[in-house]
């Protein structure tokens, strides 16, 4: 498999865009990984770059969006942060990617048992990541249930997978608030914004 250039990124729908990383998915889910040559993509995107999808994942090392999607090198703009959330440089990037690159689906992923995620639920304290854990906290009190806040904590993983789609959803919220050009570009049909979770004992990915 050839990496992307101009004129297949320019072929590419934000729908299409869509089917190509759910096919990669399933790919990766059965072990049938595309047959590509690394090396030879290396030598493809010298000169340029023509990703055709811009994916905001967490950092947990089970979840690396160019392997779950099965993706090679100049597939993808993959942006990675702790509990998959915006701020200012996020979304300055995504900017980049899908106004000047031209990438056509923008992804916010999610995932099962996220650190980051149990760490906002019991609302922990640690240097830095103490700024970091505040901007996944309001997630966390979108959730209503349970009401019994002794079940309101990282112990309970059905809470803690709620509160990470909740706190993808309002990624999505904020990228479609904070960034106007996103949003128009989304309005226009130009790109499509989705969320996803991955789930880290299956593999498996499904969107919003």
């Amino acid at each position: 498999m050839k990496a992307h250039t101009k004129e297949t990124q320019a072929t590419m729908t934000p729908q299409k865009a869509l089917q190509f990383l759910k096919e990669g998915n399933e790919r990766f889910q059965n072990n049938l990984r595309a047959n590509r040559n690394l090396l030879q993509q290396v030598n493809q995107t010298t000169d340029g770059q023509f990703p055709f999808a811009t994916i905001l994942s967490c950092i947990d090392s089970r979840v690396s969006a160019e392997l779950v999607f099965d993706q090679g090198l100049g597939d993808i703009f993959s942006i990675r942060i702790a509990g998959n959330f915006v701020n200012e440089d996020i979304l300055g990037s995504m900017e980049f990617a899908c106004k000047l690159a031209g990438t056509k689906l923008l992804v916010v992923l999610g995932h099962t048992s996220c650190g980051a995620v149990k760490g906002a639920c019991d609302h922990a304290r640690l240097g830095n990541l103490t700024k970091l854990i505040n901007k996944i906290e309001p997630a966390v009190e979108a959730v209503n249930e349970p009401t019994d806040e002794n079940l309101r904590n990282s112990s309970n993983l059905d809470f803690v997978d709620k509160v990470a789609a909740k706190n993808v959803e309002m990624a999505i919220d904020n990228i479609r608030k904070e960034s106007p050009i996103l949003k128009e570009m989304e309005e226009k049909g130009e790109i499509k914004i989705v969320g996803a979770m991955y789930d880290i004992s299956t593999g498996s990915v499904s969107f919003n």
